[in-house]
C-alpha cells in the first residue's frame, strides 16, 4: 500500500514568521527613510539653524599672548620689558543692554558708575562722566565702540574697573569690552633708547604677537616675540569649560653690551654740550677696544627749544662726509705705500690753494696759514692743503692705487651691524661709471669730502688703530638667554687682522697723541687720563651747496693713550653758538666721557696706601633684604650685631669703635609707604610695588630720597618717585 503523505503542519507557522519579517523590514525601511530625511533636512535645509546652535555651544579659540623677551644691559639691568595695556569700550548695541536699567538702576546704573569712574580717574566730575556716557547712549545706532576711558589703562586698573557698577555685569548686558595692547617699558628712560628700539603696540593677529619696530627689538624680533598659544572653551552641562589649550612659548631674552653707567655718563656729557652750543643734533658712541663691544651709544636731536630726544640712530644710519677724521686714513695709506714720511715737508702757503679752478682753504687762512709744515704736522694742525698736497704728490698719476689703499685699511668693510637701517661706508673708485671721479675728487677725498661714512665706521677704524691694527666688528648683543640661562653667546669677530704695517701704526698713533698735545685737539688734553685722537670739521652739503647748512664737528679717539681700553666718537651737527670746532665742541664731550669713565676704573692699589687712623675700613651697608646683606657682610668678613631681628628686611648702621655693623628691623606695614632711603633700586622697587605703589626711577645707585613720606597711607594707583645717586 502506498505510503500516504501527510500535509505539512508548519506551513501556516512559517507564513506568519515571514510576514513578521516583512513587517519589521517595512518598519525599518520607513524609519530609515525618516532618519535619512531628517539627516537631509538637518544637513541641507536646516543647516544654518543648527550651525548657529553649534556655535552657541562653543566659544571661538582666542589667542594667549606669549611674554615678549626682556632686554638687559651687560651687567643684567633691565632695559626693556613688556606690560599689557588696555583700551576700554562700551558696545551700546549689545543685545542684553537695557536702557531703562542703565538709566535707573541704583546698584548698576549710570549714576553709580559715573561716581566710581570719577573717583578712580579724576579727569571728569561724576556729572561729566554721566554726560559723556549719555552721549554714547544717544549715539547707540552707530556706536559699537564707544571709548569708556580715553587712552590706555593697566591690567590692575582693568581688574578694578570690572568691579564697578554696570561694568561688573556680563559682556552681553553691559557691552563692556577691551582691546589688549602691549606697551614696552624702559626702566632707564632714554638711555640707549633708539638702539634698544621700539615695538608696535598693536598685536599682529596673524601670529598673535607684537612685532619689533626698529633697533634691537626689530633685529632680534623672531627671538624676542615668542609663540602665541590658543585657548578654546565649550558649553558643558550649562557651563563653560576649557577643552583645548596650547600653552604660549615666551620669547627669549637678550643681554646687550651696553654698560648703563657708561651710557649715563655719555648721554649726560653729550646733552650738556648740545644745550650749551644749541646744536641741532649729536651722536656719541663708546666702544671697548679689545672686544668691539658697544658700551654706550646715544643719538640726541633737538625736538624743541632746549629739549632733546632720540629720534634717529645717526651713529649707524648717517652716510655723511666725515671731514678731517678721514685724513688719518689718507696719510696711513701713503705711509704704508712708502710714498711719504712723517718728516717730509709740504708748503701750504697762506692757507689758500687753487687746484684746477677749485679753491681749497685751511682753517687758519684768515691768520696767514701755516706756510711750510711736515706731514705729521699736517695731521696735528688738520691742514687740508697739507694732506691734499701729500696725497696729490703720491697718487695724482695713479688715483686707483690710493683708492685700493683705502679699501686695504678696511674702513669701508661691511660690518654687518645688528641695527636695522644701518648705513655703509661708500668710497668711490676712479673707474666707477655710475659715480665717476671729477678732476678734484682725489684732493677733496683726501681730507674727508666726496665720500660717505657713518660715524660707527669711523669709530671702528680708530678702534683698530687702538687695538694694535686689528679691526673688530662692533657688537651690540652679548648673549641670548632663556629662563636666565645662556643659549647662544656671541664672541668678538675680527673683520681685518691688520689695517696697516706695524711701523705705520706706530707713526699714526704718535700723530694722534700729538693732535691732543700740540694740535687742534688741545682742548681734549686731560690731567686725569691721556687721550689720543683726531678732530674733524666739515661743511654740510645741502642741494649741492656747502655754505648754507652749517657744519658737522667731530672728534674720534681712544683712552688711555698708552694702553687703550675705550674708543669714543662724538659728532655734533649744526651748532649755532660759538665757532664750529671738533676740538672745543666734540672733543670737550670726549674729554668729559673719558675722565668720568677712567675715574670709575682707576687701578688704585690700596696695598700701597698708608692707613689713615680715622679711616673706616668696612662699608656702610645698604638697607634691604636681610639674607642678601648677611651674605655680603660674611663674604667681607665684617662682624654683625643682629639686634634681635624679626623681619626679612633690615637697616644697617656702623657701630662706633667696633669693626662691625648693626642690623635693625625695618618696620613694614601693608597699608603704609615704606622707608626705602639707602636701599638699592631692586629692593626699593620690590617693597614699593608690594604695598601697591607704582614706581618711577630717576638716576643710578642707591635711593637718596622718595617723593612720598614714609608712613603715609597708600593710595591705589599712586606713583612714588625714587631719586637714586
Amino acid at each position: 500500500m502506498a505510503e500516504e503523505i501527510e500535509p505539512n503542519s508548519n506551513f501556516p507557522k512559517n507564513s506568519r514568521i515571514m510576514f513578521c519579517y516583512f513587517l519589521v523590514a517595512v518598519v525599518i525601511g520607513i524609519v530609515s527613510i525618516a532618519i535619512l530625511g531628517c539627516v537631509f533636512k538637518t544637513a541641507f535645509i536646516d543647516k544654518d539653524k543648527w550651525e548657529k546652535v553649534a556655535a552657541s555651544q562653543e566659544k571661538p579659540n582666542h589667542i594667549v599672548l606669549p611674554g615678549r623677551g626682556n632686554i638687559y644691559s651687560i651687567d643684567g639691568k633691565l632695559m626693556a620689558t613688556s606690560v599689557p595695556q588696555f583700551y576700554t569700550y562700551i558696545d551700546f548695541q549689545a543685545e542684553g543692554l537695557r536702557k531703562d536699567s542703565f538709566m535707573h538702576s541704583k546698584s548698576n546704573g549710570i549714576d553709580s558708575l559715573s561716581i566710581c569712574l570719577s573717583r578712580k580717574f579724576k579727569n571728569r566730575t561724576p556729572a561729566g562722566y554721566r554726560a559723556y556716557l549719555l552721549k554714547g547712549l544717544r549715539m547707540k545706532k552707530n556706536n559699537r565702540q564707544y571709548p569708556l576711558i580715553e587712552g590706555r589703562i593697566s591690567y590692575s586698573d582693568l581688574k578694578e574697573l570690572r568691579t564697578f557698577p554696570f561694568l561688573r555685569l556680563n559682556r552681553n548686558k553691559s557691552g563692556f569690552y577691551t582691546k589688549e595692547m602691549v606697551q614696552r617699558q624702559k626702566p632707564f628712560g632714554t638711555l640707549a633708547s633708539r638702539t634698544i628700539g621700539d615695538i608696535y603696540g598693536d598685536i599682529d593677529m596673524s601670529i598673535g604677537v607684537t612685532r619689533g619696530k626698529n633697533g634691537l627689538e626689530l633685529q632680534y624680533d623672531s627671538l624676542l616675540r615668542g609663540v602665541a598659544g590658543t585657548s578654546a572653551v565649550r558649553r558643558v552641562a550649562g557651563g563653560w569649560t576649557n577643552v583645548v589649550e596650547i600653552e604660549p612659548i615666551d620669547g627669549m631674552d637678550i643681554r646687550t653690551t651696553i654698560d648703563l653707567n657708561i651710557q649715563d655718563i655719555t648721554e649726560k656729557s653729550l646733552m650738556d654740550k648740545l644745550k650749551e652750543i644749541d646744536a641741532v643734533s649729536g651722536t656719541a658712541v663708546v666702544m671697548e677696544v679689545a672686544t668691539g663691544e658697544i658700551r654706550a651709544i646715544t643719538n640726541m636731536e633737538r625736538v624743541r627749544e632746549g629739549v632733546y630726544a632720540e629720534t634717529k640712530n645717526h651713529a649707524v644710519a648717517d652716510e655723511t662726509e666725515p671731514g678731517s677724521t678721514f685724513k688719518v686714513a689718507s696719510i696711513m695709506v701713503a705711509l704704508d705705500d712708502g710714498l711719504c714720511h712723517p718728516t717730509d715737508t709740504v708748503d701750504v702757503g697762506n692757507g689758500v690753494y687753487m687746484y684746477r679752478g677749485a679753491r681749497m682753504t685751511d682753517h687758519n687762512a684768515d691768520k696767514g696759514g701755516y706756510h711750510r709744515i711736515s706731514v705729521e704736522q699736517a695731521i696735528w694742525y688738520s691742514s687740508n692743503i697739507g694732506v691734499a698736497k701729500t696725497i696729490l704728490k703720491a697718487y695724482e698719476k695713479d688715483p686707483m692705487r690710493y683708492a685700493k689703499g683705502l679699501y686695504r685699511t678696511g674702513i669701508n668693510a661691511n660690518l654687518h651691524l645688528e641695527i636695522p637701517g644701518a648705513g655703509r661706508a661708500k668710497i668711490r673708485m676712479p673707474n666707477d661709471r655710475r659715480n665717476p671721479w671729477s678732476k678734484t675728487t682725489l684732493p677733496w677725498m683726501s681730507f674727508g669730502y666726496e665720500t660717505q661714512i657713518p660715524p660707527i665706521y669711523t669709530l671702528t677704524f680708530f678702534n683698530a688703530i687702538a687695538n694694535n691694527g686689528t679691526m673688530v666688528r662692533p657688537m651690540f648683543v652679548k648673549e641670548i638667554m632663556r629662563n636666565g640661562k645662556c643659549v647662544q653667546k656671541f664672541e668678538t669677530e675680527v673683520v681685518k687682522d691688520s689695517i696697516c704695517k706695524q711701523t705705520t701704526l706706530a707713526i699714526i698713533r704718535g700723530m694722534l697723541e700729538n693732535v691732543v698735545e700740540k694740535g687742534t685737539g688741545k682742548a681734549v688734553h686731560s690731567d686725569v687720563v691721556r687721550i689720543a685722537g683726531k678732530t674733524g670739521t666739515a661743511q654740510i652739503a645741502q642741494g649741492g651747496v656747502y655754505r648754507s647748512a652749517g657744519h658737522q664737528v667731530a672728534f674720534c679717539g681712544y683712552f688711555p693713550a698708552e694702553d687703550p681700553r675705550y674708543t669714543c666718537i662724538v659728532v655734533i651737527r649744526q651748532p649755532s653758538i660759538g665757532y664750529p670746532s671738533g676740538g672745543t665742541m666734540s672733543g670737550a664731550v670726549v674729554k668729559s666721557i673719558a675722565e668720568k669713565i677712567y675715574s670709575n676704573f682707576m687701578p688704585y692699589d690700596v696695598r700701597t696706601m698708608a692707613r689713615d687712623s680715622a679711616a673706616v675700613l668696612y662699608p656702610l651697608p645698604k638697607a634691604g633684604n636681610r639674607n642678601a646683606l648677611e651674605a655680603v657682610l660674611a663674604k667681607l668678613k665684617v662682624g654683625i650685631d643682629l639686634d634681635s631681628l624679626k623681619s626679612g628686611w633690615v637697616i644697617g648702621e656702623r657701630i662706633e669703635g667696633r669693626d662691625s655693623v648693626r642690623l635693625k628691623n625695618l618696620d613694614l606695614r601693608k597699608d603704609l609707604v615704606p622707608n626705602v632711603v639707602g636701599m638699592g633700586a631692586k629692593d626699593a622697587v620690590y617693597l614699593m610695588e608690594k604695598v601697591g605703589l607704582r614706581v618711577s626711577l630717576d638716576g643710578l645707585g642707591s635711593v637718596s630720597s622718595q617723593s612720598i613720606v614714609p608712613g603715609t597711607r597708600v593710595l591705589k594707583g599712586q606713583t612714588v618717585r625714587l631719586i637714586l645717586n
